[in-house]
């Protein structure tokens, strides 16, 4: 169980890079621009990748009606997501060190599992539901009014994960090193749920034989 609550705790611990590393990245290239255009995604911000990143894209949107890149303080999700990622790793190493001196068992390990797993789902659905509206939600008096060739208007929604065409620019959207350790450090968690079952199933064999 030992080492199972040290994964625990390096797991948990490991969230910590969100506070310095970007979650998420987006990078805009097109041949008018030699050097893409990119905003990294934080979980209290966006910052543009290059200095006059975030000022070119708003300059960019402005002309196909777009909303600008909003600022921490314009989203809600800028001001709770640093509480809810804090308030997990500290959760975590409680659970970590408390099953380090044998007080709590497995079960508490997988059940942070499955809560960051929730969160790290309804994070992923607000994002999404955030660009669409981003991408969709036009300034009817835009300078440029572009339609698919049905004649609906276009959106200019970026992709969850992957690479998309929009007009001339490719648009490629991935985790940062922020959300790499998010995903390195939940898959510790879960690494530390099986020695720990592992443990207990041990302990249980050795008190019935």
């Amino acid at each position: 169980m030992k080492k199972a609550s040290v994964l625990m705790i390096i797991g948990s611990l490991l969230l910590l890079g969100l506070f310095v590393f970007p979650l998420w990245n987006i990078m805009l290239g097109a041949p008018q621009y030699p050097e893409p255009l990119g905003m990294n995604i934080h979980i209290n911000g966006i910052r543009g990748v290059q200095e006059f990143d975030i000022q070119n894209i708003d300059g960019l949107n402005h002309y196909i009606g777009m909303k600008t890149l909003p600022k921490p303080d314009e989203m809600w999700e800028f001001s709770t997501f640093p509480l809810v990622v804090g308030g997990m790793v500290f959760l975590g190493l409680l659970i970590g060190l408390l099953g380090l001196f044998g007080k709590v068992s497995y079960k508490w390990f997988v059940g942070w599992f499955v809560l960051m797993s929730v969160l790290g789902l309804l994070g992923m659905y607000d994002f999404n539901a955030w660009m669409t509206d981003y991408g969709t939600d036009l300034d009817p008096r835009a300078i440029m009014k572009l339609t698919q060739p049905d004649g609906t208007p276009m959106t200019y929604k970026p992709p969850l994960l992957g690479n998309a065409k929009i007009l001339n620019f490719n648009v490629t959207s991935l985790p940062g090193v922020g959300g790499y350790l998010l995903f390195v450090g939940m898959l510790l968690t879960l690494v530390a749920s099986y020695f720990g079952w592992k443990s207990d199933k041990i302990k249980v064999n050795s008190e019935t034989n």
